[in-house]
């Protein structure tokens, strides 16, 4: 039974086996799927109860292992009308070469020899997914969904930890998931120091309208200054991402419509064609941070909370996704086998899961930024010649494949 009260508990603490702050995709994603697998489950929502998330223009790359996961929670239905199937990636080298631009291409033959046809994954609208949890969040059982509730501070205990809401609300919990986002307030309650740097770079981000067919084709070219992309949306649609110094992207977005699509087009319209906004355009900063540790006393760091990256093949979201899976698999392998799902030992076993994949893709993502952004003439044949490799050797070219779909046996239950 769901609840969405602002009133203080009566008398004593509300006790849950898992409290989720935080009720982004992921934290809500997190609560339904625990839910459902029998868990008792609190959601902390800082949205008032009549959030509306119509404002948010940004459109997922939601990979084929993420999307199995968010189909586990039943909204497959409620985005079918508005989702786009990925048939395909793209990149190309835009930087000055004797002989071409070197690029590489991944379709859905590299995921699926034997022609089933399933896409890479989904290109799905944030506004729609985000509304798409709410409504299953409001009718799953066993989630009790707190709107408009704020953490305000977390005392943790031998056998459960005690949250205290800024309402006056006191929340009893086996194990607390922190799951609210880059300037998480649980993981600052508990000490947990993050790293990371600035890129000295803004994305400047729109929906436009194409000239030309994209297939479902998400095509990116490497320019010295940064990445633009294009990322196909119903319709002959796309979500273009434009990599720039900090300073430009926000100048851009500011700008009357005409004035950015005169920009747009003379720098791109040869690589994506002719592009007219449909829509508010924005700008966001570019950093990387991470959590110095996955886990604190009966606490898991979920998504941004655990760290933040570079945006380059929209694996941000599906890493915290990827978190999600893992949390439950041991969280459930722990209640099979008599243990405390908060314990300190089966927290290590998700922390174990988790801690290398997605820091190597921080790293991975930082590297390919720094190798493509410029346009060193020491570096130029050394990407040009990892693209065509990437291009022309089938078994690679299928081993990158799954692993930016996340489409591999190790993944979590819920993603395989």
């Amino acid at each position: 039974m769901t609840e969405t009260e602002t009133a203080p508990f009566p008398g004593k603490p509300a006790q849950t086996e898992l409290a989720v702050i935080g009720a982004g995709p992921a934290g809500t994603a997190l609560a339904i799927l625990a839910a459902q697998a029998g868990f008792a489950v609190t959601l902390v929502d800082a949205r008032p109860e009549v959030a509306k998330n119509t404002s948010d223009t940004r459109t997922f790359a939601v990979v084929r292992g993420s999307w199995r996961l968010l189909c586990a929670t039943g909204i497959e239905p409620d985005l079918r009308p508005v989702i786009t199937p990925l048939n395909g990636l793209e990149a190309e080298d835009g930087g000055t070469h004797w002989f071409g631009a070197p690029h590489a291409a991944f379709s859905t033959e590299d995921l699926n020899p034997d022609g089933d046809g399933a896409p890479l994954g989904q290109m799905v609208p944030a506004a729609a997914l985000q509304a798409a949890l709410d409504a299953r969040a409001g009718s799953t059982p066993g989630l009790t969904w707190l709107r408009g509730a704020r953490f305000s501070g977390m005392t943790p205990g031998a056998a459960k930890s005690t949250i205290q809401l800024e309402d006056g609300r006191v929340i009893e919990a086996g194990l607390v998931a922190a799951c609210d986002g880059f300037n998480s307030a649980v993981r600052q309650s508990l000490g947990i120091r993050t790293e990371g740097r600035g890129y000295g770079k803004s994305v400047f981000a729109a929906d436009v309208t194409l000239s030309r067919p994209h297939d479902g084709i998400a095509r990116q070219l490497f320019t010295p200054e940064g990445p633009f992309a294009t990322l196909p949306l119903p319709g002959n649609r796309a979500n273009l991402a434009w990599y720039m110094k900090t300073g430009a992207a926000e100048t851009l977005a500011k700008l009357p419509k005409e004035e950015i699509e005169a920009e747009l087009n003379a720098r791109f319209s040869r690589f994506a064609g002719e592009m007219h906004l449909d829509g508010p355009a924005l700008s966001y900063p570019l950093v990387m941070q991470i959590a110095v540790s996955m886990v604190g006393p009966r606490t898991a760091l979920l998504g941004d909370a655990a760290r933040r990256i570079n945006p380059l093949a929209g694996q941000g979201l599906n890493l915290g996704f990827k978190d999600v899976g893992a949390l439950i698999d041991v969280m459930t392998d722990a209640r099979a086998a008599g243990l405390d799902p908060g314990s300190d030992t089966v927290l290590a076993q998700y922390t174990e899961w988790r801690r290398f994949d997605a820091a190597a893709t921080a790293m991975a993502m930082d590297m390919i930024d720094r190798v493509f952004s410029n346009d060193n003439a020491v570096l130029k044949p050394l990407r040009g010649l990892a693209l065509m490799a990437a291009n022309r050797i089938a078994p690679l070219r299928r081993a990158m494949a799954r692993q930016a779909s996340a489409d591999q046996d190790h993944l979590p239950s819920l993603m395989r």
